[in-house]
């Protein structure tokens, strides 16, 4: 059973992986700020699946400072780092 953990562990890397190429080939803030929420997400997705996997008590606890670190993350770059004007951003020449 052991195994199927660590290969969605393995998924949910490469999914991870994914995302930061995509934020490195599209640098925005809208990007950035989905990047930021995914790696969040699944950074806890990660932690509860690998804790289940190696038998892990306090993973769970991990897990949830992750998660509030990431919608802590998510809500200050809302706050700091969202333009007043962003129409410029998403017009394209």
């Amino acid at each position: 059973m052991s195994v199927l953990y660590l290969s969605a562990a393995v998924a949910l890397l490469l999914t991870i992986v994914v995302g930061l190429g995509h934020v490195f080939r599209q640098p925005g803030r809208a990007d950035s700020l989905l990047a930021a929420l995914l790696f969040g997400s699944t950074g806890v997705a990660l932690v509860l699946v690998l804790g289940k996997a190696l038998g892990l008590a306090r993973a769970l606890d991990i897990a949830l400072v992750f998660a509030l670190l990431a919608a802590v993350l998510g809500v200050a770059f809302v706050l700091r780092g969202w333009p007043d004007d962003d129409s410029k951003e998403d017009r394209k020449p």
